[in-house]
């Protein structure tokens, strides 16, 4: 198959100077990146959370970024056939291309290589989603991101959609990391709740960053994408823009969110914050929140218990609890004067800014104990289920793990054989691959 096809969105009129820039971007050593998360648009819906293997499978899939007198068309050889209905690419596949080309070729290229202070990379994940258009002062401050594995079982999907319904019944906006899963559950079942409720204005944004795009594919309810330039941003983003945060049951990815947002909040300068967060799941998922629990309480300690609240089967309370706690989210940012889409109050240390590259050198590097702060050991362990994330579903991780072995984890004893039992809760509920995968682990957890 060979088709051209028009950006839509903010990529459909562009002076010459921005097309002269998106031609340069298009054919430097950027243009590999914009290829595989196009590829991975392209291919959403397929059931393999294996990005090496999806670039295996569509080795002879090219994209262009094509001049034209009123901007740029977009040159497609040999897509994935399932993206096309009768010859038409599907409009939603054809809006997040768009929103590939806007914030790989376009946006993110400015932002890769920043390693500076923790307001400059503020100011760069502002920029992005501002550019996105997913910051919109006008609307009410409404948005819930939602948060759980992309591989889980049948009933806790059925759950993510029955909360995303209550949800939706009371108007929320829906955010999540735009895969499957307990990604896609909740915006599903917002849907049918706005719909009940004729809100056609219903917001349904997916943040995701290209080294995962492939392995978890923007699902069908996704109206906005945008890609972050990595995990670390993509994390801050989630933060600064909800009002809230739901956690359902999921694998090493979940566990590194759950840190991130507990490392920041255990912070003393984040100590009058407002910012609700739920664990939530059917009764089946009781004992994955209480090895969760277990394993916070353990390495991070009471505090860390006190920042969220776990509530056991029971989608309406969920909601209930939500919708009480947003007039003091918004009161909060009243009385502060922070912004009610964007909360640049929040105090954000360079430890959960600046990007790790999960490489063997620095898993085994990762300084694991009680002998470091407690934001410094929520730093480190998010950075460990990070690294495990990367050898479970990302290409350059799978590659790593092939060539050279398992990642090596190593630190205290005690939080080791903890992290050891978590991990393997994990691996025996089938929350680190899709079902009907082996799982080979990617991690040996060794006493330091």
């Amino acid at each position: 198959m060979h088709t051209q096809l028009n950006p839509v969105g903010n990529m459909n009129i562009l002076s010459q100077a921005e097309v002269d820039q998106l031609q340069q971007s298009s054919t430097s050593d950027l243009y590999n990146l914009y290829r595989n998360c196009s590829l991975a648009v392209l291919n959403a819906g397929s059931h393999t959370d294996d990005a090496e293997l999806i670039y295996q499978q569509h080795k002879n899939f090219t994209i262009k970024v094509l001049r034209r007198e009123r901007g740029v068309k977009i040159d497609l050889k040999n897509p994935p056939e399932h993206a096309f209905v009768d010859g038409k690419i599907i409009l939603g596949i054809r809006e997040h291309l768009s929103a590939v080309l806007r914030d790989i070729l376009f946006i993110n290229n400015r932002y890769q290589n920043m390693y500076c202070s923790p307001d400059s990379l503020t100011d760069a994940t502002f920029g992005i989603l501002r550019n996105a258009n997913a910051i919109l002062p006008e609307t009410d401050p409404r948005l819930v991101t939602c948060w759980g594995g992309h591989s889980i079982k049948h009933n806790e999907y059925k759950y993510t959609k029955a909360v995303g319904y209550q949800l939706g019944l009371r108007n929320f906006n829906i955010c999540t990391g735009c895969g499957p899963g307990a990604m896609k559950g909740p915006m599903k079942g917002a849907a049918i709740g706005h719909a009940k409720q004729r809100n056609k204005e219903g917001r349904y944004i997916g943040l995701t960053e290209p080294s995962i795009i492939a392995a978890e594919p923007p699902n069908a309810i996704v109206n906005e994408l945008v890609i972050m330039p990595n995990i670390e941003k993509r994390l801050e983003a989630f933060v600064r823009m909800s009002h809230g945060i739901i956690i359902f049951p999921g694998g090493a990815g979940t566990a590194e969110e759950l840190l991130y947002i507990l490392g920041i909040l255990l912070n003393k300068d984040n100590s009058s914050q407002i910012l609700p967060i739920i664990l939530t799941g059917p009764s089946s998922a009781n004992n994955y929140f209480s090895e969760i629990d277990a394993f916070i309480g353990a390495t991070l300690g009471k505090e860390a218990q006190k920042l969220y609240k776990i509530i056991i089967d029971d989608a309406e309370q969920v909601a209930q609890a939500m919708s009480k706690t947003l007039e003091r989210v918004l009161t909060y940012r009243k009385e502060t004067g922070d912004a009610f889409h964007f909360n640049w109050s929040l105090v954000i240390e360079n430890d959960f800014q600046q990007p790790f590259e999960p490489s063997h050198k620095n898993m085994s590097a990762l300084n694991i104990s009680h002998k470091i702060s407690t934001a410094e050991l929520a730093a480190n362990l998010r950075r460990v289920f990070s690294g495990i994330v990367a050898g479970n579903v990302k290409s350059g991780g799978i590659k790593a793990i092939r060539d050279y072995g398992p990642f090596q984890i190593s630190g205290e004893k005690k939080i080791m054989a903890l992290m050891d039992k978590l991990l393997a809760s994990f691996v025996s509920q089938q929350r680190m691959k899709l079902p009907g995968s082996k799982y080979i682990p990617c991690y040996q957890v060794v006493e330091g």
